[in-house]
């Protein structure tokens, strides 16, 4: 799903930012959009005139989770014993790298403007989205100055114009579930205290 999900806003973001580029000069015709070469992880290396794509980390969400983890009703009212699911947000890094600077920064504010109108992608506006995944949710991450250099440092290479975005939620459901039994009779055995 975690794949899904980054196709996904890989292939929106960079069919909205071909669509300036072609309104700009009459051409752009190949993927502005990229992941991230991985054979040149040490250091990373960012495509030069283009977009670079990168997941710098994942969180579980557990602000939702419901009260009895284990225990689920069914369509019929039947309870299931099922393992709690798992939400998860994905941080986002959005990279941009051109040869003049301000082109970069013009591109940057590109994707910006792209997710301030559609921080929401769900079946009603994105049927493409993927049968496993309900919704995504772009919020947009500041980090301050000290956490952005330790982000910078780990990936071993200077600073790029860039935009960082909190994803979520992908949520991992138990399938395999199974009935549990509702309690029909109670038996009491009393201990005597000495």
């Amino acid at each position: 799903m975690i794949d899904q999900a980054l196709l996904f806003l890989k292939g929106r973001l960079n069919a909205h930012l071909l669509l300036s580029a072609r309104a700009a000069d009459g051409g752009a015709s190949e993927d502005l959009v990229q992941f991230v070469d991985s054979e040149k992880l040490d250091p990373i290396s960012f495509k030069l005139g283009g977009v670079t794509v990168l997941m710098v980390n994942v969180e579980q969400e557990r602000t939702l989770r419901p009260p009895d983890l284990f225990a689920r009703p069914d369509a019929n009212g039947t309870m299931l014993r099922i393992q709690p699911e798992i939400r998860l947000n994905l941080f986002v890094l959005f990279v941009v790298r051109f040869k003049q600077y301000e082109e970069g920064l013009g591109w940057l504010s590109k994707i910006i403007r792209y997710f301030q109108v559609n921080p929401t992608f769900d079946r009603s506006n994105a049927p493409d989205l993927g049968d496993e995944i309900e919704r995504l949710v772009l919020e947009l991450i500041t980090l301050p100055l000290a956490q952005q250099n330790d982000l910078w440092s780990a990936l071993r290479t200077a600073y790029q114009p860039s935009v960082l975005y909190k994803v979520g939620l992908i949520i991992y459901r138990d399938e395999a579930q199974t009935t549990i039994e509702p309690v029909r009779e109670l038996e009491l055995n009393p201990r005597t205290v000495p």
